[in-house]
């Protein structure tokens, strides 16, 4: 079985950086190195700074930073020491040409293929983790086939992550189960068996499912539309229940507790947000159009539909609330980041209930833990918000450093992502900080079980 004993990966984003490091820190023999074009970001990844939050990642990052474990800006360096190639770049949706709007764009890709078929030499494994199409690795086996160098010999793994952003490193350090797909020939094999050795220094051979190169790719996006379809599911309930008076929340935990249900992913909210789910539906909906499976992608786009009626509803809540009109008013928004201990803004529903209530005249007070404000300025610039007309967000949007500064002279407090921080707020506080009637919103479900306290501080009930 070939033997691994240099990592390179080729992407140093959400995806790249902590499963990296991770191996580093769980196979002390094997030298990692994270490569990427960006030197910014590469500068703080071996900074005290990282570029991205996830709890527990800067102890991980410097328990193993210097020693196995590096990123570099020298890709080709990397690429000519590694046995193992990581690819671990941005598959975006595409905003030009055949899919638009639907497909995923693989042009980085594509890149990186080319540039290993340029720069590589001998016996190279390499493995796709970022989220790609079905068949993605046939365009990286094609590319490698055109090489002519007759000692260049490479096998084309799957390995699709699994990760949670707010506990990546929990997922990779105890994961439910590690996904490899490769080709069923004997070469095909020992790849997969090399890549498995890697994850058995901390993952039972158990967890490790090994597959063709095409199921474990469709596997990925299956995942994420199964699990994006029970959040649409929950929050769809949850505009039934406003109407009829059930609580979605005992709902929830009546349907719950059916084992052939179960708990997880049933929190009614404002919808789903982050880079994948999105991302992968679409990419799921154009394969079945693709493939004249029709009705099978217009169930697909439904769970979609659902998620962005549900940014709706909860923002037209808080115009009916305010007397149907909000302009000139002053609304406090608590969370930026699309879910708890990220600054990932990707999709974040925030974001859509901001362009909402701008588009209405409301001025926002914006506070996050962990989302800076120059990232919550550029996410509510961007024409999808604010159209031809950028200068609205000076007007109308101001970012406070506390909480309690957030509040202050509002009409209104939303609260749109989880944060644990969230439930400890003196609250009593808040409410004299508030313009009367005061009214809070409560998108994530943060205040549950506070609800009738907060009616008695004298908050107004939605």
């Amino acid at each position: 079985m070939v033997q691994v004993k240099h990592i390179c990966c080729i992407g140093a984003g959400y995806v790249g950086g902590p499963t990296c490091t991770v191996i580093a820190q769980m196979c002390p023999e094997i030298t990692v190195t994270v490569v990427d074009i960006n030197e910014a970001r590469i500068q703080a990844w071996n900074s005290e700074e990282l570029p991205i939050y996830e709890p527990c990642l800067q102890d991980v990052v410097e328990s193993c930073r210097g020693k196995n474990l590096f990123f570099s800006t020298n890709i080709p360096d990397a690429i000519r020491n590694a046995d193992m190639i990581f690819i671990s770049v941005n598959t975006p949706t595409k905003m030009f040409g055949m899919g638009k709007g639907r497909a995923a764009d693989l042009k980085y890709v594509e890149a990186c293929a080319r540039q290993i078929a340029d720069i590589a030499d001998g016996y190279k494994i390499v493995v796709e983790k970022s989220t790609v199409p079905v068949r993605a690795a046939e365009i990286i086996r094609r590319i490698f086939k055109t090489s002519t160098k007759p000692n260049l010999s490479v096998q084309v793994l799957s390995n699709p992550e699994f990760l949670a952003e707010g506990t990546a490193i929990e997922n990779l350090k105890n994961p439910d189960r590690i996904l490899i797909g490769g080709d069923e020939t004997a070469a095909g094999r020992e790849a997969i068996a090399a890549l498995s050795a890697v994850y058995e220094h901390w993952v039972p051979k158990s967890k490790i499912i090994t597959t063709n190169t095409w199921s474990s790719e469709l596997s990925k996006l299956a995942a994420n539309a199964f699990l994006a379809q029970r959040i649409s599911s929950i929050n769809s309930i949850s505009a039934l229940c406003e109407v009829t008076g059930a609580d979605v929340g005992e709902v929830a935990h009546a349907i719950g507790t059916d084992q052939r249900i179960g708990r997880p992913f049933l929190q009614a909210s404002i919808g789903f947000g982050g880079s994948c789910f999105q991302k992968d539906i679409l990419n799921l909906i154009y394969m079945c159009e693709t493939l004249s499976l029709h009705e099978v992608a217009m169930y697909w786009q439904q769970v979609l539909e659902i998620n962005e009626y549900q940014r709706r509803r909860f923002a037209s809540r808080i115009v009916s609330c305010l007397f149907n009109n909000v302009a000139d008013k002053k609304i406090a928004l608590l969370g930026f980041a699309f879910k708890k201990d990220t600054g990932d803004t990707r999709e974040s529903s925030s974001i859509h209930v901001c362009k909402y209530l701008m588009d209405e005249g409301a001025h926002l007070s914006i506070y996050d833990p962990k989302v800076t404000k120059a990232q919550i300025i550029r996410d509510l610039s961007h024409p999808s918000v604010t159209g031809d007309n950028p200068e609205r967000v000076s007007e109308l949007v101001t970012i406070a450093s506390e909480p309690y500064e957030a509040c202050e002279n509002t009409h209104a407090l939303v609260i749109c992502t989880e944060w644990d921080v969230f439930k400890d707020l003196d609250y009593q506080r808040i409410y004299g900080k508030m313009l009367k009637p005061a009214f809070i919103f409560d998108g994530r479900r943060v205040l549950d079980g506070l609800h009738k306290k907060l009616l008695q501080i004298g908050f107004q009930k939605p």
